[in-house]
């Protein structure tokens, strides 16, 4: 059975303060979950555009019931905290996307994200104000449960690759009361050294883009404390049956066959 909530975000907060980065990978599934348990990972964390995609759409078509019922999925699947990708939190008002975490707090999530990113092309990015009122509502809503809240700019992602704006908006995120924060997107380590140096609070890196993705050590050593993989698990495994449905389709073969686990050694992993 699942370990208590209360249990789960006490050690998700502890794992923030280990010796290591934690490193928290997005599975898309209750599948995917326990393979990552069993493989000895400590927390997990979901992936909008993986529950997008489980859903055959495109990252940000996903209502907030269909995001919730996709972590809950998670969270019920293995005993480790779960953070969740959860967007904008649905909303643009700040009393609504504090109702966002309140209700993922409910389902047992021991922590999930508020982003600044509006998803409307013509304006991407909630002004300055606005954003930092969100978050400070999501904080606020995160409190009596303890809910580990990361926040998170989406300059590099949405056409303002502005370091210092950036910073700016992550200091304003951090004394509005997020635990974690997070920039997807920094272009480089001098960019994530700066953003680490500016920040009290720990930093989460999103690995997961080609080009814009760093060893542990690096990463560790830039003064990032936790390092999610974004959607690239998911693609990894889509690309997988890609490769292996071509191959049936385009040459008649099935050579990548050889190259699976077998069933008896995928069973082992749901046996954890």
């Amino acid at each position: 059975m699942p370990a208590p909530t209360a249990e789960k975000i006490a050690r998700f907060r502890q794992l923030h303060q280990a010796p290591r980065a934690l490193l928290i990978p997005n599975p898309w599934d209750a599948g995917s979950a326990r393979v990552l348990a069993a493989l000895g990972f400590e927390a997990l964390a979901t992936s909008s555009g993986a529950c997008a995609g489980v859903l055959g759409r495109r990252d940000g078509r996903v209502t907030r019931d269909e995001a919730l019922a996709h972590a809950r999925s998670i969270v019920e699947a293995t005993d480790l905290p779960v953070s969740a990708d959860l967007e904008k939190c649905f909303a643009d008002a700040p009393a609504a996307a504090a109702q966002t975490i309140r209700l993922a707090a409910e389902i047992g999530l021991a922590g999930g994200s508020i982003e600044d990113a509006t998803g409307n092309p013509d304006k991407p990015l909630f002004e300055f104000t606005q954003a930092v009122e969100r978050v400070a509502a999501a904080a606020e809503a995160a409190r009596p449960a303890g809910f580990v809240l990361t926040a998170r700019t989406e300059n590099f992602l949405r056409g303002n690759p502005d370091l210092d704006d950036t910073i700016k908006r992550l200091q304003a995120f951090e004394k509005a009361g997020a635990d974690v924060l997070m920039a997807p997107g920094l272009p480089d380590l001098a960019a994530v050294r700066a953003v680490c140096a500016a920040l009290k609070k720990p930093v989460n890196f999103m690995a997961g883009i080609r080009g814009k993705s760093f060893s542990v050590a690096e990463l560790e050593a830039a003064g990032v404390r936790r390092i999610s993989f974004a959607t690239s698990l998911y693609r990894t495994a889509i690309s997988g049956l890609v490769e292996a449905a071509r191959e049936a389709k385009e040459r008649g073969s099935f050579g990548y066959l050889e190259r699976t686990l077998t069933t008896p050694e995928l069973n082992r992993y749901f046996d954890s």
